[in-house]
């Protein structure tokens, strides 16, 4: 446990990546062996089932500290984060306890099946035994929560530089299936347990934003453009007779899109498809919100099959009769691709994804200006000659998307945020106007500099007229401009629609709150958002 909250520490410390790695191979170098997959599996999201509620354990932190519930309340909004508060307010502890990581993990799934009564006993216990930056990560491993600014590449390559193996292999392998008390850390990263699961996926080859014009990255001869579909990216595997559906978020899907289990007959074994999972009704690709509405359903009704029904356009081909074969040019897999999903007798359901044809730069531009018209968020380029590499490689492939949409919007709600975000309001709401109200229409947090945050949050001290918890209503004076990259009707919202990837284009200093938009903008936007083409 100490070992893992100094790394923890040294984590939350630095912004810098380089400095983020050394701490991950340092800690790799040295923890203990039976340590080490636990730390991989919370890190990667592999959540372990929580054995205490959250309820529960605020409720036996405000009795241990004997402060009043309003006080843990206020005291929670200021830090910002329910395990470090719960470790703050704690008593000293009178022992000391010091066990490996998976001794705590094992602990804590023992405690599971007991009663209420024996959690709170070991959860006392233990708080009475752990300092403070220690019952911080205690009470992490029952949440299982870690936000700590690592990502899957981060960690793959600070084990690859730890062992000397390839960061591909190493993604391979942490991916899918495993049950970190069964498998040592070597054998995870060497993968000895890969083979024994029909459904492992391949890592996913991603693309970088086009940063400059497209003339600059070479001839269009050596391009292959695609449309870059708003879904979301999954494999398809077929392997000894069984089918696996996989996204991108390494959740293993295949139960949500019954529409797909026909490709376990179809598709030969020894085959993996990468691509876009995609509400398609009557050969249209709908919008992402339709979409939504099947996603991370445990059952799917009658009414979902019908309104919102799921195709999968084929970007590329991993594996052929058992063979890895992403090694090859993309222009020999697309030649292979070809071939597969001709021979399927099912072809409306599952589309290779079009080739679109062109000459010149300029030509490619004034088609992508028409990509909203078919639910695309715009075009994607990639080398024929590119390998499906892991996560990814500059050069290889380029997401060249459309412009978002964009309003004028003014702040009237401010929260803050966590972490390192704790002492600053950098979480906002935004409302347009609807005749002399203000409607709310999305929340946002990105897109300020750290210099402009400051200045908000002066703003908001300042200018807060309300509390509701955490919550503060500001004067409406602050206007900014809000991207997204779609809009649809939402029964959800007071406002009646819903915005895409919300978030902050720059703050608006030269407008007045008379200049913001009107709801009646956005409910124009969404009529000549959902007009089909021909409508048009």
């Amino acid at each position: 446990m100490k070992h893992f909250a100094a790394l923890i520490q040294q984590l939350e410390l630095s912004n810098k990546t380089n400095d983020k790695i050394a701490a991950l191979v340092d800690y790799f170098s040295s923890a203990n062996e039976k340590d080490k997959p636990y730390v991989i599996a919370m890190f990667t999201g592999k959540k372990p089932k929580r054995p205490v509620s959250t309820a529960l354990i605020k409720e036996w932190a405000i009795a241990e500290s004997n402060i009043p519930s309003w006080l843990f309340t206020e005291s929670y909004h200021n830090v910002g984060d329910l395990s470090e508060t719960i470790a703050l307010v704690l008593p000293p502890a009178k022992t000391e306890i010091d066990k490996p990581l998976q001794e705590w993990m094992s602990d804590l799934a023992a405690i599971s099946s007991q009663n209420e009564e024996q959690k709170k006993e070991y959860i006392l216990s233990t708080w009475n035994g752990l300092n403070t930056s220690e019952r911080f990560i205690f009470n992490k491993l029952i949440s299982g929560n870690f936000r700590i600014g690592v990502s899957n590449k981060m960690l793959v390559n600070a084990i690859a530089k730890q062992s000397g193996i390839e960061s591909s292999k190493i993604m391979h392998a942490i991916m899918g299936k495993w049950d970190p008390s069964k498998i040592t850390y070597q054998q995870l990263i060497d993968g000895a347990h890969v083979n024994t699961d029909n459904s492992w996926p391949y890592p996913f080859c991603l693309a970088y934003a086009l940063d400059t014009e497209p003339e600059n990255i070479g001839k269009p001869s050596q391009w292959q453009a695609e449309w870059k579909w708003d879904g979301i990216r999954g494999q398809i595997i077929k392997r000894n007779g069984e089918l696996f559906i996989w996204s991108r978020g390494e959740e293993l899907v295949t139960d949500q899109f019954p529409e797909l289990h026909f490709l376990k007959n179809e598709l030969p074994d020894g085959t993996v498809l990468d691509g876009e999972i995609l509400s398609i009704k009557n050969g249209q690709v709908q919008s992402f919100s339709t979409l939504q509405q099947r996603l991370n359903r445990k059952t799917i009704t009658k009414d979902q099959l019908i309104n919102a029904p799921i195709g999968f356009y084929v970007y590329d081909i991993l594996e052929y009769k058992t063979e890895d074969i992403r090694l090859k040019k993309l222009q020999e897999r697309r030649k292979i691709l070809e071939k597969v999903i001709a021979d399927l007798i099912t072809t409306d359901i599952v589309k290779i994804s079009p080739v679109i044809p062109f000459e010149t730069w300029e030509n490619l531009g004034a088609l992508r200006l028409t990509a909203r018209q078919i639910n695309s968020e715009g075009i994607m380029l990639k080398n024929i000659n590119s390998t499906f590499h892991s996560g990814r490689k500059r050069g290889d492939w380029w997401k060249w998307k459309i412009n978002p949409y964009t309003i004028d919007a003014v702040m009237i709600y401010a929260q803050k945020g966590s972490g390192r975000r704790a002492n600053f309001y950098t979480d906002y709401t935004f409302a347009v106007s609807d005749g002399e109200k203000l409607i709310t229409i999305a929340k946002a947090y990105s897109g300020l500099t750290d210099k402009e945050i400051k200045e908000v949050n002066a703003f908001v001290n300042k200018n807060a007229i309300e509390k509701f918890g955490p919550v503060r209503t500001v004067k409406p004076e602050l206007v900014f401009e809000i991207a997204f990259e779609g809009i649809a009707e939402s029964k959800r919202h007071k406002a009646g629609l819903a915005l895409r990837f919300p978030r902050i284009a720059r703050w608006r200093k030269d407008k007045k709150v008379s200049e913001i938009n009107t709801l009646d903008d956005l409910k124009q936007l969404i009529s000549s958002v959902s007009l089909a083409p021909e409508e048009k």
